[in-house]
């Protein structure tokens, strides 16, 4: 016999009406924003782990001097306080060709310049005493094709040396503190280096930060999507129930119309990631913007996230006709609402215990502890949530003194999942804005800005270098001072090695043409300046920086969203009740304030306790990388929980115009 679900199904939503057909399209909506933010996390966090591979190669790999075929050595220049990393090549006489390296067609001969298509824009900006005369002279220069670079915006160059060149030669090799990951140098085979660059090694690392405080406010919207119409198809489906169908039958239709709207919904969410990467690619991280194929996640992931997308809209529907399935004539009835229970207290308590003794053993957790420990957490007050909700409508509604706030303790009480589910976006981004509005990283260290540093081998070479360097600053007009510097002196951009100081009078201009001045003087090591010594410092804290801007931003827009379609939800759903009350007399405004109440009072009480936690967790990224705490995060975290009470608030009175259409015809609509 076939089965009756699926016409029945299909009859059942075409005959839905209005109502119904807004509730499956915002629904289709929320699935597929749903969609395509899980797409972009997901290609941004495999996008930031493919540029890093594409920057390995020049960090040399050592091998023995049997097996070397050349010579490199890589540094890291800055011009317009942009890094420019140059790979200096030379191939070893006698021994067999050394392959080309990436983005090149051969390896480069004596003399020549492949630069990337950026640097070669910026050569070409830029006078040539300024930055082209860091490299040798040539007539044209080569091109860096898109295998060896990790952005279309990197400056970097490869320039084919003499082995007997002083910009591969062992005193280029010689590091100080400040070279670490800077500059390297070493005898090579090939280009199949595995260290991190510095520019690029923490990248993904801090993106998978952001995606794991972002993905809860994520999955929280198309949970949404799944339970918008609740209240109707419970009503509708109860009906069923109660003329014979069974359980499984109630499920099944459920299931079939949840999933489709949602496979539709997250289909136009996975066309919309495909139709925007171009655009996407252009939204600038770390060193610059992307290459498309960089953020094309690939056809299994596409699929997966689709088809996580729609399970969980479908689950979120199913979930919530177990009352259906077992009590359908408590559901026609809407007679006992469930309550929560006080083992949603014990097991909070028991996590956040686990927690804190996590956390407070004096010991630095791994990056995989602490991600665990913020899933740990965000489940654990998703579990405290509605019963927060639950008591809070009980407290409220015995010492309410207005009708609005009556109601809105009443619905509280009636329905914490319901109002959780409302708030709960914003209540988990209060953490997301406790933890990065003080998690800024500040690395305290010297500065020495305006100083132009060339290190030499002893304080012989040192008085001679100054002597150069006076007459190179002299002859390209920099004005400046030259001094040298001891061994034992640490007050300096040298901290603590022989060499030059010149400490420049001027703009960045004028510092950028000392560097180049003084590029021959340093003897194969190029001369650095401040951004130099802390980039490494600098490229972590930046990165944080545009994650945590980023991670606001989306979040707060996305627990609007989710609140604003709960909201709209809500009146779909509880129309009739709202018609009631009409009929009785309540005014609109009534009504309206009862729905802002219900939102801002369980709002109040939870978002507070995560923004605890989420301040409370960035203390301990901050320790765990012994750096101090950002003292103006304070200001920062006013303003986010402003801008958010501000969003959701907004996102309800969106649907205040909905609230006044299904109200309008209170005789007819009632019932």
């Amino acid at each position: 016999m076939r089965s009756p679900v699926l016409p029945l199904t299909w009859h059942l939503a075409r005959s839905s009406g209005r109502r119904g057909l807004q509730s499956q399209l915002l629904a289709a909506g929320a699935a597929a924003v749903g969609s395509f933010l899980l797409l972009v996390m997901t290609a941004v966090a495999l996008g930031a782990g493919a540029r890093a591979d594409h920057t390995t190669w020049r960090t040399p790999d050592a091998v023995p001097a049997k097996r070397a075929t050349a010579v490199q050595a890589t540094t890291t220049t800055y011009v317009r306080h942009e890094p420019v990393t140059v790979v200096n090549l030379a191939q070893l006489p006698g021994r067999n060709p050394t392959p080309a390296p990436p983005g090149l067609s051969g390896f480069p001969k004596q003399g020549e310049v492949y630069v990337s298509p950026s640097l070669a824009a910026l050569l070409h900006e830029l006078p040539a005493s300024r930055l082209a005369d860091r490299f040798p002279k040539t007539t044209s220069y080569g091109t860096i094709g898109a295998a060896g670079l990790a952005s279309p915006d990197e400056l970097v160059a490869v320039v084919g040396r003499a082995p007997g060149d002083p910009a591969v030669s062992k005193a280029a090799g010689e590091q100080s503190y400040y070279d670490e990951g800077m500059s390297e140098r070493a005898t090579v085979s090939g280009f199949s280096g595995t260290k991190e660059n510095v520019f690029t090694g923490a990248d993904q690392g801090t993106v998978l930060m952001g995606v794991v405080l972002l993905v809860v406010p994520v999955v929280v919207l198309a949970s949404a999507a799944g339970r918008l119409g609740a209240a109707r198809r419970e009503q509708r489906l109860a009906a069923l129930r109660l003329a014979g169908a069974t359980p499984r039958q109630i499920l099944a239709m459920t299931a079939v119309e949840a999933s489709g709207v949602g496979a539709a919904g997250a289909l136009a969410g996975a066309l919309a990631y495909t139709a925007l990467l171009p655009a996407l690619a252009e939204l600038p991280y770390g060193v610059g913007a992307w290459y498309i194929g960089q953020l094309w996640v690939g056809l299994p992931w596409l699929a997966a996230v689709v088809l996580a997308v729609t399970a969980l809209i479908t689950v979120s529907a199913v979930t919530t006709l177990r009352q259906v399935a077992t009590s359908p004539l408590g559901v026609a009835q809407q007679a006992n609402p469930r309550r929560t229970r006080a083992i949603r207290l014990v097991l909070f308590v028991v996590v956040l215990g686990y927690i804190w003794a996590g956390t407070s053993d004096g010991g630095q957790l791994k990056p995989r502890q602490l991600v665990a420990m913020l899933l740990l957490f965000y489940g654990a007050f998703w579990l405290l949530g509605p019963w927060v909700v639950d008591r809070l409508g009980r407290i409220v509604g015995r010492r309410a003194v207005r009708p609005a706030t009556l109601l809105a303790a009443r619905r509280l009480s009636d329905d914490p999942r319901g109002a959780w589910r409302t708030v709960s976006g914003l209540v988990l981004a209060g953490f997301v804005a406790g933890f990065f509005s003080v998690s800024t990283l500040d690395f305290e260290g010297p500065s020495h800005e305006g100083q132009v540093a060339v290190i030499t081998a002893n304080a012989a070479d040192a008085r001679h270098a100054a002597t150069e360097a006076r007459t190179a600053l002299r002859r390209t007009g920099v004005r400046a001072t030259v001094s040298e510097v001891r061994e034992d002196d640490y007050d300096s951009l040298l901290g603590g090695a022989t060499g030059v100081i010149a400490h420049v009078s001027g703009s960045q201009a004028d510092i950028d043409t000392a560097v180049t001045a003084l590029t021959p003087v340093g003897s194969g090591r190029y001369p650095f300046t401040q951004e130099y010594v802390s980039a490494p410092d600098d490229t972590v804290i930046a990165r944080i920086a545009t994650v945590s801007t980023a991670t606001l931003v989306l979040s707060f827009l996305v627990a609007a969203a989710s609140a604003g379609l709960t909201a709209a939800a809500n009146v779909l759903d509880r129309r009739r009740i709202y018609g009631l009350l009409r009929l009785a007399g309540t005014p609109l405004k009534v009504l309206d304030r009862a729905r802002v109440r219900e939102t801002v009072l369980p709002l109040a009480v939870l978002a507070g306790g995560t923004t605890a936690m989420g301040v409370f967790g960035a203390m301990q990224l901050n320790k765990a990388a012994g750096t101090t705490v950002n003292a103006s995060g304070a200001v920062q975290l006013v303003t986010c929980a402003t801008l958010g009470a501000l969003a959701m608030l907004a996102a309800i009175a969106g649907s205040r115009p909905l609230l006044r259409k299904v109200t309008a015809g209170p005789a007819q609509t009632a019932d």
